[in-house]
C-alpha cells in the first residue's frame, strides 16, 4: 500500500475512476492543460483526452448547469470549483435545481462538486472560506469533507458512484501537508459512516476536515501533560450525519467537544450539538462545548489569520475546561 499526499489520493480516486467507468468525465476551470489550480488533475488530458476532461468557461453557473444536464443524460460528471468560496455563482444551480431533480422526477443525479476548502493558508477573505454549512441545509445533497489520504480516496471512488449530487470538500492546508498509506485497488469509504480516530474514555471531541489533525494534537498534548485521554471522532460525512458513532461516543465518555474550522455561528457543529442535546443530554456531564473560528472573514495577514482559525491550543484549552466543569 503506497503512502500518498491528501491531494495525491483525490487524484488516484478521480482516476481509477475513470478508468473504471468510461462515463465518468471531468469538468472546470483550467483542470486540462494546466492540471487544476491545485495539479489535482495533471496528466487527465493527455491520459483521458478532450472529451473526458473539459476546459470549461470561467463561470461557476455554466460549469454546474453543464455537469446537471450531463448526469440527467447518464454521465457521471466531477466538477471543480477552483475555491469552494466560488461556488456562490453557481448557488442556484445546487440547491434549486440539481438537490431537487430526484425528489420531483425521480431521475438520478449522479454528479460530483470538489469544493477545495478553508484557510490557514494565507489565501485572505476570497480563498479561505468554510462552505458546507451553506449546503447541510438542503435536502437532497451529501456533503464528504475527509481528513485522510486514505478517506480522501475512499470516499471520492464512493461519491463518483452514488446516484445523488455530492459536495466533496477538500481541506486546501491539508494538501501536501498529510501523507498516508492508501489502499491499492478498488477500495471504497462508505457515505454516511464516520471514525474513530483516536480512542480515550475521558472527553470526546467531533470534528471534521483539517481540524481532525489539529484535535488529534491537542489530544496528545493533554494526554501528557495533564493525563486527559480524548476520544476523537471524524464525522468524515456531513450529510448525513452518523448520528450511532455521535451518540454512542458522547455516552462513553459524558463530555463532548465540536470543533471545526467553519466560524461558530452557524456551523455543522451548532446540529450535532443539538442532535447531543436531544438524544443524549441525559449522558452528559459537562455543557456541549465548541471550537470554531471567529464570526468574520478569513484575515489575510498570517498573524490575524492564526488568531481567528482554531488551532491545537485552542482545542486543548477547551478541553481542560470540559474536565474542569
Amino acid at each position: 500500500m503506497p503512502a500518498l499526499t491528501y491531494i495525491d489520493a483525490i487524484s488516484r480516486g478521480m482516476w481509477e475512476e475513470m478508468e473504471r467507468d468510461p462515463s465518468v468525465f471531468l469538468i472546470g476551470e483550467d483542470i486540462g492543460a494546466y492540471g487544476g489550480a491545485f495539479k489535482a488533475t495533471k496528466g487527465f488530458l493527455e491520459h483521458f483526452g478532450p472529451e473526458r476532461v473539459i476546459d470549461s468557461v470561467l463561470s461557476e453557473a455554466a460549469i454546474i448547469g453543464a455537469a446537471t444536464g450531463a448526469a440527467l443524460a447518464g454521465l457521471r460528471p466531477i466538477a471543480e470549483m477552483q475555491f469552494a468560496d466560488f461556488v456562490t455563482c453557481a448557488f442556484n444551480q445546487i440547491v434549486t435545481n440539481a438537490s431537487k431533480i430526484y425528489y420531483r422526477w425521480r431521475i438520478p443525479v449522479p454528479m460530483v462538486i470538489r469544493l477545495p476548502s478553508g484557510g490557514y493558508i494565507h489565501g485572505g477573505p476570497y480563498h479561505s472560506a468554510s462552505t458546507e454549512a451553506w449546503f447541510a441545509h438542503v435536502p437532497g445533497l451529501k456533503i464528504l469533507a475527509p481528513s485522510t489520504p486514505s478517506d480522501a480516496k475512499g470516499l471520492m471512488k464512493s461519491a463518483v458512484r452514488d446516484n445523488n449530487p455530492v459536495m466533496f470538500f477538500e481541506f486546501k492546508y491539508l494538501y501536501r501537508r498529510v501523507k498516508g498509506v492508501v489502499p491499492d485497488g478498488d477500495v471504497t469509504v462508505p457515505i454516511g459512516k464516520g471514525d474513530v480516530k483516536r480512542e480515550g474514555g475521558d472527553v470526546t471531541i467531533i470534528t471534521y476536515g483539517s481540524t481532525v489533525h489539529f484535535s488529534l494534537e491537542a489530544s496528545e498534548r493533554v494526554s501528557k501533560e495533564d493525563g486527559i485521554e480524548t476520544k476523537v471522532v471524524d464525522l468524515r460525512t456531513l450529510l448525513p450525519l452518523d448520528r450511532d458513532l455521535i451518540l454512542d461516543s458522547v455516552r462513553s465518555t459524558g463530555r463532548v467537544l465540536i470543533v471545526h474550522e467553519d466560524t461558530l455561528t452557524g456551523g455543522v457543529g451548532g446540529e450535532v450539538a443539538a442532535l447531543i442535546a436531544e438524544h443524549a443530554f441525559q449522558y452528559l456531564d459537562a455543557p456541549v462545548k465548541r471550537v470554531g473560528a471567529l464570526d468574520a472573514p478569513v484575515p489575510f495577514a498570517p498573524t490575524l489569520e492564526a488568531a481567528h482559525l482554531p488551532d491545537a491550543g485552542r482545542i486543548a484549552d477547551a478541553l481542560r475546561e470540559l474536565i474542569r466543569y
